[in-house]
């Protein structure tokens, strides 16, 4: 089977776990942030696991990560 090329915008936004999970920041964490709760903006600093439909299309885009 080829090489298969890594999507270099999606190598730069998520990340493979140990156990080969993919990993993603929150969105809506950049500007407009006067008018977002405290709470909601203390939630968006930390990271997640995306969700297992889109983790097979991330997996694919970033296969050696």
């Amino acid at each position: 089977m080829p090489k298969l090329k890594t999507h270099k915008g999606a190598a730069k936004r998520f990340k493979k776990t140990g156990t080969g999970k993919i990993k993603r920041n929150n969105s809506m964490h950049r500007h407009i942030l006067t008018s977002k709760s405290t709470s909601r903006k203390r939630r968006l600093r930390h990271s997640v696991i995306a969700s297992d439909p889109d983790s097979k299309v991330v997996a694919r885009m970033i296969p050696y990560e």
